[in-house]
């Protein structure tokens, strides 16, 4: 985020080392860390107002980033994304009100394995601050 001009610092390590977004929000679809990383569909549901509580208060908010196909299909079923796109690294969905801009989530399996490099992921930021404008 701090490459794409999002953040005030490359990397945090505190929630008192100075780090601020710029014209950014960081949301979560599900609030725990269920066993396996795997929510069950009632801990979705139970999570799902406080995406829909944010996204109500954010009136400025052009485009969201979805990190993950978790991410995805979260924002889908928040806005009434019918049929649901097909997740996929770098996909931009257009929606009546929102630019989606799909990227693989940044776990350590996509980004010890290669999956998810650094370009990529950087390159996924730069796309949402171009669909902004």
């Amino acid at each position: 985020m701090h490459k794409a001009g999002l953040a005030s610092q490359p990397e945090s390590i505190s929630r008192a080392d100075g780090l601020t977004l710029k014209n950014a929000w960081v949301a979560t679809a599900v609030r725990c860390a269920p066993p396996d990383n795997k929510p069950t569909p009632r801990e979705r549901r139970n999570c799902a107002s406080f995406l829909t509580r944010e996204l109500s208060m954010l009136k400025n908010v052009k485009v969201i980033v979805c990190l993950g196909g978790f991410s995805l299909t979260a924002v889908c079923d928040e806005l009434e994304i019918r049929p649901r796109p097909k997740f996929g690294h770098g996909v931009v969905v257009d929606h009546e009100r929102y630019k989606i801009v799909c990227s693989y989530h940044p776990s350590q399996q996509n980004t010890f394995t290669g999956r998810l490099t650094e370009k990529m992921f950087d390159d996924v930021f730069a796309t949402a601050v171009r669909l902004q404008r």
